[in-house]
Parts: structure tokens; sequence; C-alpha cells
């Protein structure tokens, strides 16, 4: 199996550190570590913080062919600020490296040649990116889109046509609420808000994580529950990516749905109990996770 991310590649900004993020890459290391072979579409500047990410890239294993350098802006940054209950919220600076990311031969062959592109809502904030996206849909066999709004990076129009283009949609339970009233859904219930998006922009596959309380999963008219994992946060950081990430595996995998959510639950509970967006695990951690709970 071969999954290629698409989208921004940065550094998070913490009050005592730093530490190399973006959704697509985080994305792209967890599938890594589970033995996927998963790359990025993405571009980073000709500076120190991108040579960092470049070596840093290449030590993980991931190829370097579809990351463009770029001699114009620099590297993305984002202020991470975490509130006391390890809640992060985002200052993202623009324009960087990342909003000018190029069809490329590389890219579009690699697209070609994956089985699923993960591609997120951020990177369609600059047109010379969104355009580049839209290019690589049309070549992608199987396409998940993970709705990150981050205002006001974001508007209505383009996140209805991303979620139409989408084979499986993603998203978390407060984005759930923004989609809702921008697209009139009046239902009350989580389930009845799900169909009618699923019905709105015809995706068979949606997900919503609602933080400590684990996530839904709507699979071909059927639903899957988890109430989610006790764990002590330290932050929240990739926790969503790499639940997207472990899910989107076992399904791919011809994995059961409940047994799927139920281990990307117990990843993203974990990722929430560490420092950073990409601590690694392995199985029988897992195992023993999900059994002491």
């Amino acid at each position: 199996m071969k999954i290629t991310c698409f989208g921004e590649v940065l550094w998070d900004i913490f009050p005592h550190h730093k530490k190399i993020g973006g959704a697509p890459l985080n994305v792209a290391l967890r599938l890594n570590s589970m033995g996927i072979d998963s790359s990025i579409i993405t571009r980073v500047g000709v500076d120190d913080l991108g040579h960092e990410i470049i070596s840093f890239v290449s030590q993980q294993g991931l190829s370097l062919e579809t990351i463009q350098k770029d001699y114009q802006h620099h590297t993305g940054e984002v202020i991470v600020s975490l509130d006391n209950e390890g809640t992060a919220s985002y200052k993202i600076s623009r324009p960087v490296a990342w909003d000018f990311i190029n069809a490329t031969e590389e890219a579009i062959i690699e697209v070609s040649v994956s089985d699923a592109i993960i591609f997120g809502s951020l990177a369609s904030r600059n047109d010379v990116s969104r355009n580049t996206l839209f290019q690589l849909l049309d070549k992608a066999k199987f396409k998940i889109l993970d709705v990150n709004l981050r205002p006001p990076h974001y508007d209505t129009q383009l996140l209805s046509e991303l979620m139409k283009r989408a084979d499986f949609i993603k998203l978390n339970d407060e984005e759930l609420d923004e989609i809702c009233t921008h697209f009139g859904i009046k239902e009350s219930t989580l389930e009845e808000q799900i169909k009618s998006i699923a019905s709105y922009t015809n995706t068979p596959q949606i997900c919503i994580t609602k933080g400590g309380k684990g996530a839904t999963l709507y699979d071909k008219k059927s639903f899957y529950h988890n109430d989610g994992y006790t764990i002590k946060v330290v932050d929240t950081v990739g926790a969503g990516d790499s639940f997207l990430a472990t899910l989107i595996s076992k399904l791919l995998q011809g994995n059961e749905p409940q047994l799927s959510i139920d281990y990307a639950c117990a990843i993203g509970a974990m990722v929430a109990g560490s420092e950073g967006a990409n601590p690694i695990f392995n199985n029988k951690e897992v195992r023993n996770f999900i059994k002491n709970q």
C-alpha cells in the first residue's frame, strides 16, 4: 500500500521549544511508523528551518523527491499556545513556502501510483497550492479530506468543493458545528448531521473526532462508535493526525470498521498523553493501553 499526503510542513513554535509539524507531515510520519509506504508533497524555504526539515524527513525514511524548495518564500512557522488543559491554538504565518506548491511531474506521478491521497483544507488558502491540489485530485484513486478549519484561512465555497471531491472526510466536533452552520444543516443529533453531510457531498465515509470522548465513523451507511480512552493530556498537537493515519491504514488494509476506530482512538489518546506530534508506539504498547482501560 502507498499513501501520499499533500500540504503544509512547518515548525510548531511552543513557548519554550520548537518542533517540526504540519498535519500532512504528521500523518505521513505516523503512516511510515506503521510500515505504510508514505510520502509528502510540500514546499520549504531555502533557509535554516527548511534545511532542518529536509534533514529530519530524510532521517525518518521519507522520500525527498516531492519536497520542493522555494527561493522566494520562507519555511512555514506556527505559534502554538496551550491552555491549562493542554489544548492547542495556532497563529499561522503567511505567505510561506507551502502556499506555493507546484504541480511538478514528480508530484503528479507520486499521486498517480498511490492508493490514496490525504489532503487538508489549510493548504488550499493560496491559489497556487490550491490549483496544484485540484490537478492532483484528478489523478488520485482515493481522496481523503482532513478538514482543518483555521480561521481566517478558509471560505465556505472552497470547503464545499473540497468536501464534494473527497471519498472520505474527517473532521472534529467543533468543525462539524461550523460546517452545519455554514451549510444550513438543522438536524440536532450527530448521526443525522453526518447523514446530511454525506448526502450533500455524496461521501460514503465520514469520521467525526470528539477529543477525549472518542469518535464516530460513518461507513457505507452504518455507524461505529468509540467513547474514548482515559489519558492525562500533555498536549493535543498531532493527536488528530495520528488518529487519521491509523484509521485510514486500518480501513484500507481491510480491517473491520469497529476494530479500526478503536485502534485509531487509542493511538490518538496516546499521542495526546505525550509531548509533541509524533511519538512512536509499537503494537504491543497499543494493545496494552487498550487492555488496561
